[in-house]
């Protein structure tokens, strides 16, 4: 799928371009990752409080492969790659949306090193992944808890009628 907008196009980097990015943002930075498949509310709100805990935030987003080998069920992901990352660039509280093959996040992590690592809350911060990496380097990590109660998972659950 070719991004016709130029704003969109800035936002969805490659590794190489995540490097250049990384090193030429000011500080603080703050990462996170996650599926992002159907995005609601509770990923809305959650993207904002991270964006205040840093000058820019990088958004980590699972393949779909890496979707697939998560578990999630069969039929997931619901959107395809890049349609999630249009989705999340589209947002002003993202500043970088780049993509992972791996089923963990932590080479873009080491990547862009950031100052504040953060997931929703159902993650316990020994629980995730680049915590002790970003420990190493002075940085921390923060699990923000949920301001909604809901997930894609009971979303899909909804609309099939289960």
């Amino acid at each position: 799928m070719d991004i016709q907008t130029k704003p969109l196009k800035r936002k969805i980097l490659n590794v190489d371009e995540l490097r250049s990015a990384a090193s030429a943002n000011g500080r603080p930075v703050v990462f996170t990752n996650g599926v992002f498949d159907l995005l609601h509310a509770g990923h809305v709100t959650y993207l904002e409080q991270a964006k205040t805990m840093g000058r820019s935030l990088f958004v980590g987003v699972n393949s779909d492969d890496s979707v697939k080998r998560l578990g999630k069920g069969d039929n997931r992901p619901f959107n395809k790659l890049m349609d999630r990352m249009i989705v999340l660039a589209a947002l002003e509280c993202v500043d970088y949306v780049v993509p992972f093959e791996h089923d963990t996040p932590i080479e873009l992590i080491k990547i862009v090193k950031p100052d504040i690592l953060v997931k929703g809350g159902d993650w316990e911060i020994e629980n995730i992944v680049g915590s002790t990496e970003v420990a190493s380097w002075g940085g921390r990590t923060v699990s923000i808890p949920f301001e909604y109660n809901v997930s894609t998972t009971e979303i899909a659950r909804r609309i099939v009628g289960k």
